[in-house]
């Protein structure tokens, strides 16, 4: 059977009122320029979504995964985009596109890529996760309670197929280096890393082998790109996408979404700078605005048919989600009367991209010993 490729790419290229929103010039420019490459058969199926200031690109296709050709298709289309943003003066305009030329792959030059091949089943359900103001690290908690906790995820407990538990494919970014781990039997290990949001951050999640579905087939994947590490300095926050399968095997959509009914604390928010919580929103609201935040997630939920994406559905558009918003912005207001102090303020060893070591540079001399 013929697998299907899923790619979803983002870049901030381009924003109206600062780091505010994508505005509708540059989403009919890609649509129209992705329309053309399922005319022309390069693609199957897309979908153009924004959340917050980054334009979301969500691609099917039979090319596999670093494809080239799609690579180049979502480069050019985030050229075309931030073009459009140049002429229309807007805000951080090819913010993302942080080198002049394409070489084979987007991975390094600013865009954020999360994608996954695999064999469609009898219905597949995808979940594609986007958040605004934060970073890869801001998936570690959500990706872990749905795949390894009991609490969230009743079927770890009573889906037979679902018992065994899964493989963690973690990476260490500032190594470069990835190990993989299994749950339940490593989980003491796999929280000890990815506890250290900033550094250990969770890539894909397989199942074990043995199981119902090919253990070689991911069934989540998250960006990983790190702005700072392409650019030198701090350029704005990595606004980190991912894929994720549901039901028949998996967590059902239910309990994709279940982890994000708290509001967990993430670094990014202001300048990059802050921690905040994460809120979950529907499309409509993932505008960042109080104090360019607090970080956002919007979910696009949707099936698959012959590589054809049905849907998508707003998953985060549901009064359920209320409680979490409105615990979220007492989180933010707790957190944001710390003005410039710690722990809302990051600590200072993740300033190291900010203006903070101009500042030392600045007292070097004037430092005395103790």
């Amino acid at each position: 059977m013929r697998k299907v490729t899923v790619s979803l790419i983002k870049a901030d290229v381009g924003s109206v009122a600062g780091h505010t929103t994508v505005p509708d010039e540059l989403k009919k420019a890609a649509e129209e320029n992705l329309k053309n490459a399922v005319d022309s058969g390069l693609i199957i199926d897309f979908r153009v979504f924004n959340a917050g200031d980054d334009l979301e690109l969500l691609m099917t296709h039979d090319k596999g995964v670093d494809s080239e050709e799609i690579h180049r298709l979502a480069w050019e289309t985030f050229e075309k985009a931030a073009g459009i943003a140049k002429e229309l003066k807007l805000y951080g305009a090819g913010q993302d596109l942080l080198k002049d030329a394409f070489s084979g792959n987007v991975r390094g030059l600013g865009p954020g890529v999360a994608e996954m091949e695999f064999t469609e089943r009898k219905a597949e359900p995808v979940i594609a996760f986007m958040m605004d103001k934060t970073e890869p690290g801001a998936f570690n908690m959500p990706i872990f309670r749905m795949f390894a906790d009991p609490f969230n995820t009743a079927g770890l407990v009573i889906d037979p197929t679902m018992h065994q538990g899964f493989v963690f494919e973690i990476w260490d970014i500032k190594e470069s280096k990835r190990v993989f781990m299994r749950t339940p039997e490593e989980m003491y290990d796999i929280l000890a890393l990815i506890g250290g949001k900033s550094r250990f951050v969770i890539k894909r999640v397989y199942p074990k082998e043995g199981g119902k579905l090919p253990a070689d087939e991911p069934v989540a994947v998250i960006s990983t790109e790190k702005l700072y590490e392409v650019a030198g300095e701090y350029v704005g926050k990595d606004d980190p996408v991912a894929l994720v399968r549901a039901q028949s095997g998996l967590p059902a959509v239910g309990e994709v979404l279940e982890p994000f009914a708290f509001p967990h604390l993430v670094s990014g928010w202001m300048r990059g700078s802050h921690n905040g919580p994460i809120m979950p929103v529907p499309f409509k609201y993932s505008k960042c605005t109080r104090f360019d935040g607090p970080p956002r997630c919007i979910a696009a939920g949707f099936q698959l048919a012959n590589g054809k994406i049905i849907g998508p559905v707003d998953m985060f558009d549901d009064p359920a989600f209320d409680y979490t918003r409105q615990k979220a912005m007492e989180i933010a207001e707790y957190m944001r009367r710390h003005g410039p102090f710690e722990p809302h303020r990051l600590p200072s060893e993740d300033m190291e991209y900010t203006t903070l070591p101009k500042v030392l540079e600045k007292l070097k001399g004037r430092f005395e010993e103790v």
